[in-house]
């Protein structure tokens, strides 16, 4: 079972999950321009930003996690997102061992360790440098599917200067960040039922056969198969975004 509310900091998802039968496969989990910080049977990991669809291995039954706003997570963890592009690691990687085993115990002795991943989150944003708004206007952007060029323009960079801060705040470049949402945008229409063509070309995608390209690339399967996944998994449960993480 998959469950995610607005978390309490701003931009963020809380999201839980439960891990099914162990014949029951994991979904792949796709490119969306986050990083999430994962609580995982009493674990604390990072997931990198994605090039390409990821299929967890489970090695844990209960799941919290914090899916940061693109862009965001970095500022939090104090490195920056290319170091972590296509990666899940420990917290103790980056903040220490012994630090991530105090903060995973405090969390997994709470009544509700969602509850206390959400407020440890907040709490530690608070005391982390703020994330950089020209970064967030740049997301936003192409979320809305604002051409590259015209982006850069409209946040004062350079085409250099915009993928270099891009490369840190994202983990890739502005061009794959445009083509990751630009996919999500898509998905999110074939999954409420829009024709592949319409959901194609309302997603910002030239036709039909370029989002098909799209979600082989990015994805790693073909619409169809990736619309009757979403369907078997909306009659099992509640939907599970796209972008949720489980850990490897």
């Amino acid at each position: 079972m998959y469950e995610e509310r607005p978390a309490l900091l701003d931009g963020a998802v809380l999201w839980t999950r439960t891990a099914g039968p162990a014949t029951e496969r994991a979904r792949p989990v796709l490119p969306d321009g986050c990083m999430d910080l994962i609580w995982a049977d009493g674990h604390l990991l990072v997931a990198g930003p994605d090039t390409r669809a990821y299929v967890p291995g489970e090695t844990a039954v209960r799941y919290a996690g914090i899916r940061f706003a693109p862009g965001d997570a970095p500022a939090f963890f104090g490195v920056p997102a290319r170091e972590l592009r296509d990666r899940r690691v420990a917290l103790g990687a980056l903040w220490g061992e012994a630090e991530a085993r105090r903060l995973a115990e405090r969390i997994t002795e709470a009544p509700d360790p969602a509850t206390a991943l959400d407020e440890l989150v907040r709490r530690r944003a608070a005391e982390a440098p703020a994330p950089d708004p020209l970064l967030r206007a740049v997301a936003e952007r192409l979320a809305a599917g604002r051409p590259v060029a015209e982006t850069a323009d409209a946040v004062g960079l350079c085409a250099r200067q915009l993928h270099r801060r891009s490369l840190d705040a994202f983990g890739y470049g502005p061009k794959t960040l445009a083509r990751v949402l630009r996919l999500q945008r898509a998905l999110a229409l074939v999954r409420a039922g829009v024709p592949y063509a319409e959901a194609a070309l309302r997603s910002g995608c030239a036709d039909q056969a370029h989002l098909a390209r799209e979600t082989r690339a990015l994805a790693g399967t073909t619409l169809g198969a990736y619309a009757l996944a979403a369907a078997a998994s909306a009659n099992r449960e509640t939907p599970q975004p796209s972008g949720s993480r489980t850990t490897a």
